[in-house]
């Protein structure tokens, strides 16, 4: 019997990569049959853009590949930590900010960046997701090419792991 995984992906305001993140690796699991398996939200360290949709560039990218991006913005608490098995951050600001507010050493040991699971940016040594917020509208395509990669490379993991099947 499979244990399942909790996944929190997190980013600054909870708009853009997060909600992205969620979206794809919530796809990639019903590609897979296995949505009974995975537990997945997102959440941003900032309360900016507290109950707000997705930003309509980032839908509008993600519909092009046909992923939908649904939800409203919240910010990480400190029960998150205890709720989810790993959070999964953007960029290493973001894992700062989580690991501030980690009640204790082992919470803080679920933060991780989740480029960290495409094996291509740990070769390359560039493990951020840039935030596409201030630029263009292919800035939001790449964010979508390095989250797909990432959320690949995590399933791949948490199948070796026997955290789901497969």
């Amino acid at each position: 019997m499979m244990e399942g995984v909790r996944l929190l992906f997190v980013c600054m305001g909870n708009i853009c990569r997060s909600p992205t993140a969620e979206a794809v690796m919530r796809d990639l699991v019903a590609r897979e049959g296995l949505e009974g398996e995975v537990v997945i939200d997102s959440a941003g360290t900032g309360g900016w853009h507290v109950g707000s949709p997705p930003d309509r560039r980032s839908t509008a990218a993600a519909k092009t590949r046909g992923i939908v991006m649904e939800g409203a913005a919240r910010q990480v608490t400190p029960a998150d930590f205890d709720d989810y098995d790993l959070l999964l951050a953007a960029d290493r600001e973001n894992v700062a900010a989580l690991r501030a507010i980690a009640p204790d050493q082992e919470a803080a040991a679920k933060v991780r960046l989740l480029r960290e699971f495409d094996e291509d940016s740990v070769r390359a040594g560039d493990l951020a997701i840039p935030d596409p917020y201030y630029g263009g509208p292919s800035g939001f395509e790449d964010v979508l090419d390095l989250i797909d990669a990432a959320c690949r490379g995590l399933l791949k993991t948490l199948r070796a792991e026997g955290r789901v099947s497969g």
